[in-house]
């Protein structure tokens, strides 16, 4: 009896296991299943999202379709801050950057430090410089107010950098190569600040990413060419460009695996009043942009003599010019090619003919070819034609590499940028020439 109670046990217990075997499989059948709904809704979400990595970042924080079409351009004010004087922060990079979700396109405006925010530039003091403003209080929102007045931007937000972020996040992605404009050299002891650079194309770490963008000009006192844009000028265009390099760089995808790094980088140097909530409904359109779509400028004036401005120097900007440049950066930048003005304050669009910018209509333009196919040339002149340019030369010259757009005539960085988006490649220079009859000479090159 005893071996026949146990043989009914053991069938009992085998029962048990394959009734709970079934139900473990129904289990995980209804598991699988429940997953492959919501991965289906999921992969659906993303398509409809636009697809991609930001069409999955859309979706993972909760955007649909219609989120997007919502956001208006979002403005930001960039304070560079170094802090190697003790108990003073000097502002060295003041600029506004831009970027619009819909339409992909990004604004880096420099304002030079010396910009003068008083109301009688006779009677300047050091202390009405835009720099000195964060320097005294270290108050970035009085920073943004002037920007504010001078631009009649609705900037919200300001973000203050230290130069460590700079130098920390160069290391964290093992440099950036860029091509250093000139030979620098300069050494400042009580800044501790020694800046020495050769010209050309190199990998900068973060000590020589210090050096590049604090740099103004020589121990001899020599600086940038007067066509690139001397000392401030030559400065605030070098940091342009360097920044557009580190955008570019560091939003490799191999750097995903850096994140980390990255935002300790962040979190250590940069301090900002940008709600979370708010920068992240822009991040997941930010990581697929493209620094071919960056419009960069400085802010239009002069700098008077020292006996105009009771002997401080100072940079005085032109009310009209900026107001210009404000309407070609900032509203109208969209109109040729969509027929439509984004509305920046809150990001509806508006409707109107299709047209070409007043600035367009002005500049003349003479077209040389050096590409050794005849053909380029008329290609050219109608890309441009069509663009609404005004080409009154044409003509052949020697054979070259490159395509090259020379600035004649004191030309706005972002008409010549644009010429180049039209023509699809080519290298800017400026050259000024006051007897010049031609406001831009574009030498096609074999790169066409």
């Amino acid at each position: 009896m005893g071996n026949k109670q146990m043989n009914n046990k053991n069938t009992k217990n085998t029962k048990k296991k394959r009734r709970k075997k079934k139900t473990g499989k129904k289990i995980l059948l209804i598991f699988l299943f429940v997953l492959l709904i919501a991965g289906g809704i999921f992969a659906y979400k993303v398509h409809r999202n636009g697809g991609g990595v930001s069409g999955m970042l859309a979706t993972m924080i909760g955007h649909d379709e219609n989120t997007k079409k919502s956001l208006g351009e979002f403005k930001v004010l960039l304070l560079g801050i170094s802090t190697d004087q003790e108990n003073v922060d000097l502002t060295d990079t003041i600029m506004v950057a831009s970027y619009n979700p819909n339409t992909q396109k990004a604004t880096l405006l420099s304002i030079p430090r010396d910009t003068y925010t008083g109301k009688n530039a006779a009677k300047a003091t050091a202390y009405e410089k835009i720099n000195a403003l964060y320097n005294r209080k270290h108050r970035p929102d009085e920073t943004l107010k002037a920007v504010n007045e001078i631009t009649g931007l609705n900037i919200e937000y300001y973000v203050v950098i230290k130069t460590e972020a700079l130098i920390k996040l160069v290391d964290v992605i093992d440099g950036i190569t860029f091509d250093v404009p000139i030979d620098m050299d300069y050494d400042d002891p009580t800044q501790d600040l020694h800046i020495h650079l050769k010209a050309g194309e190199q990998e900068i770490d973060g000590n020589k990413a210090e050096q590049l963008v604090r740099f103004r000009h020589n121990n001899d006192g020599t600086s940038y060419p007067e066509e690139y844009g001397d000392n401030d000028l030559g400065r605030m265009k070098t940091q342009r460009e360097f920044i557009m390099q580190v955008v570019r760089q560091t939003a490799k995808p191999g750097n995903i695996f850096k994140l980390g790094a990255i935002l300790d980088v962040a979190k250590e140097n940069v301090f900002t009043n940008i709600d979370f909530n708010v920068a992240k409904d822009y991040i997941p359109y930010i990581v697929e942009f493209n620094t071919e779509n960056l419009l960069t400028d400085m802010l239009p004036g002069t700098t008077p003599d020292w006996e105009k401005t009771n002997g401080v120097s100072v940079f005085v900007y032109d009310k009209m010019q900026t107001k210009e440049l404000i309407e070609e950066l900032f509203y109208n930048r969209d109109i040729e090619e969509t027929g439509e003005i984004t509305d920046t304050q809150d990001g509806n669009t508006m409707n109107t003919e299709k047209t070409t910018a007043t600035s367009k209509s002005d500049i003349v333009l003479e077209v040389l070819n050096g590409s050794g196919n005849s053909g380029n040339l008329q290609k050219v002149v109608n890309q441009l034609k069509g663009a609404g340019y005004k080409v009154t030369r044409t003509g052949n010259t020697n054979t070259t590499a490159k395509t090259t757009i020379i600035n004649k005539k004191d030309v706005r960085e972002t008409i010549l940028k644009n010429v180049k988006d039209v023509i699809g490649t080519g290298t800017i220079e400026a050259s000024e020439s006051v007897s010049s009859k031609v406001d831009v000479t574009i030498i096609i090159g074999k790169d066409y």
